[in-house]
C-alpha cells in the first residue's frame, strides 16, 4: 500500500515515450526529402549475397517458402510478380525476423542466437478522468512489482495511461490460468487492486490485445560482401531499458561517422562498423534483460532501495567519478553501451561490500564516500 519514487537521476533528467506511428511518418517524411523510394506493400523473397541483388513480390500475393525463400505458386493459371533489384550496397534494416538476415544465416559461420524469456506482455490502459485528468502522478512511469511479474503503465498527452502487464505465458499464475472473466478480475483485485480501480475497460482490453513475446537476438558476422545488417536486425533486444529505438538510431550516427571518416569507403566502413557495435549491442541485451529483473523485483526490495539511495548521494558528491549505471546509460550519450556496463559491474561488486554492514540503514550517510568511489579508479 506505499509509494516509492526513484527519480529516473538528477533533477530534470526524464526520458520520452512517443508514438511508433508519429516517428515512422517523420522519417519517412524527411528521408523522401533526401531522395529516398519507398516501396510499400512488397515483400522481400530472395537476397543474393554474391550479386547484392533483391527480389520482391507484392505481399498479397502467395506465401513464401521459409526454407528456400523462394514464393510459392500454388497454381498453375496465377503468376506472380517479382521485381529484381541490383545494388551497390544493401543495408538490412527490416527488424527483428530479417529477410537479409535469413539469407545470411544460410551462409558459412554465421552465428545466430535466439532467446524468448518465459514471460510475454499485454498492452492495457487507464483513461483519463474527468476533463482529461490524469488519474495517476503524470510525470513518471508508474510499475507495479511482483517478483515473478509486474505492470507498468505510461503517461499519455490526453491524460491516460498505456499499460502493460508483463506476465509468464504458463504455469500456475500467467496468461494461460486466466481462462475467464472470473479469474482475469480476481487476479487483478489481488494482485492490483489501486490500479484496477482506475480500469474500468480491462476485461474487454484483456481480450482484445493480444499476448506478445519477447525475444533478444545475436548473430555475427553484420556484414556478407556488400550488404550490411542494422538496428534489430542485427541485435533485437527485450524493452526494459527503452534503449531498443536509440541503440538502432546510434547504428545509424556511428554509420554515417565512419562514411565520413573513411570518405565513404565502403569495404572499409563495413567491417568497422560491425567491430565497433558489437561489443555495445552485446551489453545493452544483457543490461536489458538485467533490468527486468530491477523492475519487476527489486524495486519493491527495501535493501535495494537503500542502495539506490546511497548510489545517489555518491553521485551527488562526486558527480564525475560516480555516474549510476542507469544514468550512464540514459543520459549520456558518449558513453558506450559496453562501457557502462563493465562500469556497472564494478560498482555492483563495491556496493555488494557496503551492503553487507549489519547497520547499514542507520549509518549510511556517514559512510567514508570518498573512500568508496576510489575504488573505481583504475
Amino acid at each position: 500500500g506505499e509509494l516509492s519514487f526513484l527519480p529516473y537521476g538528477k533533477e530534470g533528467q526524464f526520458i520520452n515515450s512517443i508514438s511508433r506511428r508519429d516517428l515512422n511518418v517523420l522519417l519517412i517524411e524527411e528521408a523522401e526529402k533526401g531522395g529516398a523510394i519507398f516501396r510499400f506493400n512488397q515483400r522481400c523473397v530472395n537476397v543474393d549475397l554474391e550479386t547484392t541483388t533483391l527480389t520482391l513480390t507484392p505481399s498479397t500475393s502467395q506465401p513464401v517458402n521459409t526454407s528456400t525463400h523462394q514464393p510459392v505458386n500454388t497454381s498453375t493459371h496465377q503468376h506472380i510478380n517479382t521485381s529484381t533489384h541490383q545494388h551497390d550496397i544493401i543495408i538490412g534494416a527490416d527488424g527483428a525476423f530479417s529477410a537479409v538476415r535469413g539469407a545470411m544465416q544460410f551462409t558459412d559461420r554465421f552465428n545466430f542466437s535466439q532467446e524468448y524469456i518465459d514471460h510475454g506482455y499485454k498492452e492495457l490502459h487507464i483513461p483519463a478522468g474527468s476533463d482529461g485528468v490524469y488519474q495517476l502522478e503524470k510525470n513518471a512511469l508508474h510499475i507495479w512489482p511482483r517478483e515473478s511479474f509486474m505492470m507498468i503503465a505510461l503517461p499519455n498527452p490526453d491524460g491516460s495511461f498505456t499499460c502493460t502487464l508483463f506476465f509468464p505465458f504458463e504455469g500456475p499464475l500467467s496468461f494461460k490460468s486466466l481462462g475467464n472473466d472470473d479469474a482475469i478480475l480476481e487476479f487483478f483485485r489481488q494482485h492490483f487492486p489501486d490500479a484496477l480501480k482506475l480500469m474500468p475497460g480491462v476485461l474487454q482490453d484483456f481480450h482484445a490485445n493480444p499476448s506478445s513475446s519477447l525475444v533478444t537476438m545475436r548473430c555475427f558476422p553484420w556484414v556478407r560482401n556488400n550488404t550490411l545488417l542494422i538496428g534489430d536486425a542485427a541485435h533485437a533486444i527485450v524493452p526494459f531499458y527503452g534503449q531498443g529505438m536509440n541503440a538502432g538510431f546510434e547504428d545509424c550516427r556511428v554509420l554515417n561517422q565512419l562514411l565520413d571518416h573513411y570518405r565513404d569507403d565502403w569495404h572499409k566502413v563495413l567491417p568497422a562498423f560491425q567491430e565497433e557495435r558489437k561489443p555495445d549491442t552485446d551489453a545493452i541485451a544483457t543490461l536489458a534483460l538485467d533490468n527486468f529483473i530491477e523492475m519487476r523485483d527489486l524495486v519493491a526490495d527495501a535493501d535495494f532501495l537503500l542502495r539506490k539511495k546511497i548510489e545517489a548521494k555518491l553521485h551527488a558528491l562526486y558527480p564525475d567519478e560516480w555516474i549510476p549505471l542507469y544514468s550512464m546509460v540514459t543520459f549520456h550519450d558518449n558513453i558506450h553501451y559496453a562501457d557502462a556496463y563493465h562500469t556497472g559491474q564494478k560498482q555492483r561488486k563495491i556496493m555488494d561490500e557496503v551492503m553487507r554492514d549489519p547497520d547499514i540503514a542507520a549509518t549510511w550517510q556517514t559512510l567514508p564516500f570518498q573512500k568508496i568511489v576510489r575504488q573505481l579508479l583504475p
